[in-house]
Formats: structure tokens, sequence, C-alpha cells
């Protein structure tokens, strides 16, 4: 379908950079575009997949407690950067 389409100078001129860097047409990135923001997969785009691995953590960390030791791990930062000072 043919149709007249204003669109923002700087979405148009994101969507020109990425035809260049792609070199497909400007209507073909268009339309996957619009693709993406509703929701829809291009019919030539591959499925996203992935690979699961396991972490061997070694045996008594809990990795659903990593971020308390992070978080400890910047107080303690934090309490020597704050001493240094005074």
């Amino acid at each position: 379908m043919r149709t007249t389409l204003t669109v923002d100078d700087d979405l148009a001129d994101r969507l020109a950079e990425l035809a260049r860097e792609t070199r497909q047409p400007f209507k073909v990135v268009l339309n996957a575009a619009l693709r993406r923001g509703l929701g829809e997969q291009s019919p030539t785009a591959a499925p996203f997949s992935y690979q699961a691995h396991p972490g061997h953590l070694r045996a008594g960390i809990d990795d659903r407690r990593l971020n308390e030791l992070v978080w400890e791990l910047d107080e303690d930062r934090f309490g020597e950067l704050l001493g240094r000072r005074r």
C-alpha cells in the first residue's frame, strides 16, 4: 500500500542512517522498524536463541545474595574513603 507519511526529522535521519549502514532500501528499514514497534517479528529476522550454562559457584555461595556482597564491599570502600579524608 502506498501512503504519505510525515516523520519527524530526527527519526528520518536515524532511519536513513540505518538504511545506509545495512545497505537496505529506506522502505525496508521503515517497515522493519514499524513491525518491531508494533511487536511483530520481521519475516526475515532470525529467532533469538541462547544457550544457558551452569555457573559452577563454590559450595556455600548463594547466588541469590551476590548483590548483598557487592553492597557490603561498596560500603567498606566508601567508609575507607571517608576515613582517609578526615
